[in-house]
C-alpha cells in the first residue's frame, strides 16, 4: 500500500474515531438529565413522547440546513435497513429510559457497554463480518460482568432495570449494524424515523392507559433537552460509523457509560448516586472487556460513502 493511501486510510479512521467518542462523551450527560426528573416513574411515556418530537424536529432542521427542503425524499429511501435501524433505535431509547428508572445508572450503563459484543454477534451473522479471537474472548469476559450485575439486581429486587437495559443494548446494536447494512441508506433519516416512532408508541401507550400528555414543567423541559442531547449525540456518531466496523463502532462510547457512572456520583450535580461494590465488580469486568477488545482491534479500514 502506497504512503498517501495509507495516511488517507488512518485520517478517515481518526475522523470516526474522535466524532464516536465525542458522542460517547455527549450522551453520558443523559443519566444526569433523567436523575433530575420530578417523579420519574409516573411520567415515562410522557417524557419518552417529548423527547422524541424533540429528536426528530432537530434532526429534521438539520437536513433541512444540509440538503434544502427536499430533504423529504430521503423517506422514500430508507428502505428495509432504515426501518430495522429505526424501529432498532426507538427500542433502544426507550428501553433506556425505562431501565434507568428501574435500576440505578450505573446499572444501565455497563448494560450499555455490551453493545460491540451484540454488535458483534449480529454483524457475524448479518454482514459476514469476521469474528476475532479477542472478540470472543472480550465476549465471555463481558457476559460473565453482565450475569454479576444482573445478579446483583436480584437481591435488590431490581432485576427487571438490568434486563431492560441488556434489552435497550441489543436494540442499539441493531442500529449500529444496520449503519454499514447498506451504505447509501440515509442515515439521518433514520435516527428521525426512530424519534417519530418513539412518540408514535409512547402516545398509544399513554391512549391505553388514559393518561395524557401533561407532566411537570420542569420534565418538559429536561425531556427536550435530553432530545437536543440524543440528536447531537446520533448525528456526531452517524457521521463517524461510516469509518470504523460494526465491532468497534460503540467501543469509543464507552465513554458514555464511564462519564455517566461519574457524573451521577459527583457530588456538583447533587445526585450522589454511588454504585455498589457488586455493580462495580460486574461494570469493570465489561470495561476491561471493552478495552482489551480495543486494542485488539483492527484500525484500518476503508471508508463507506454515505
Amino acid at each position: 500500500m502506497e504512503s498517501s493511501e495509507f495516511s488517507k486510510i488512518s485520517s478517515f479512521y481518526l475522523t470516526g474515531f474522535f466524532l464516536v467518542l465525542s458522542a460517547g462523551l455527549l450522551w453520558s450527560f443523559g443519566p444526569v438529565v433523567v436523575r433530575y426528573m420530578v417523579q420519574a416513574h409516573h411520567y415515562v411515556f410522557q417524557y419518552l413522547f417529548y423527547r422524541g418530537l424533540s429528536i426528530a424536529t432537530i434532526l429534521i432542521c438539520f437536513l433541512i440546513y444540509r440538503e434544502g427542503f427536499g430533504f423529504y425524499k430521503n423517506f422514500l429511501r430508507v428502505g428495509l435497513p432504515g426501518l430495522i435501524g429505526g424501529c432498532a433505535l426507538a427500542t433502544a431509547m426507550t428501553g433506556f429510559i425505562f431501565s434507568i428508572t428501574l435500576t440505578s445508572a450505573a446499572v444501565t450503563l455497563f448494560m450499555l457497554a455490551a453493545i460491540p459484543f451484540i454488535a458483534a454477534i449480529i454483524a457475524y451473522f448479518a454482514l459476514r463480518e469476521k469474528l476475532r479471537t479477542m472478540t470472543l474472548i472480550s465476549m465471555i469476559i463481558a457476559f460473565v460482568g453482565v450475569l454479576i450485575m444482573i445478579y446483583n439486581d436480584s437481591l435488590s429486587g431490581s432485576i427487571l432495570g438490568a434486563l431492560i437495559g441488556f434489552f435497550s443494548a441489543t436494540g442499539f446494536a441493531v442500529y449500529t449494524v444496520t449503519v454499514r447494512w447498506r451504505p447509501e441508506t440515509p442515515k439521518f433519516t433514520t435516527v428521525v424515523l426512530a424519534g417519530i416512532f418513539c412518540s408514535i408508541f409512547s402516545f398509544i401507550m399513554m391512549g391505553a392507559s388514559l393518561d395524557s400528555l401533561r407532566m411537570p414543567a420542569i420534565n418538559t423541559y429536561l425531556s427536550l433537552l435530553h432530545g437536543c442531547i440524543v440528536a447531537s449525540g446520533l448525528i456526531l456518531f452517524s457521521f463517524g460509523a461510516k469509518y470504523l466496523p460494526a465491532a468497534e463502532l460503540a467501543l469509543l462510547t464507552l465513554m458514555e457509560v464511564v462519564g455517566g457512572v461519574v457524573w451521577v456520583w459527583l457530588p456538583v450535580f447533587g445526585i450522589n448516586e454511588v454504585p455498589s461494590m457488586t455493580v462495580i465488580i460486574g461494570g469493570s469486568f465489561i470495561t476491561f472487556a471493552v478495552i482489551i477488545h480495543g486494542f485488539g482491534a483492527k484500525r484500518k479500514r476503508e471508508p463507506v460513502t454515505i
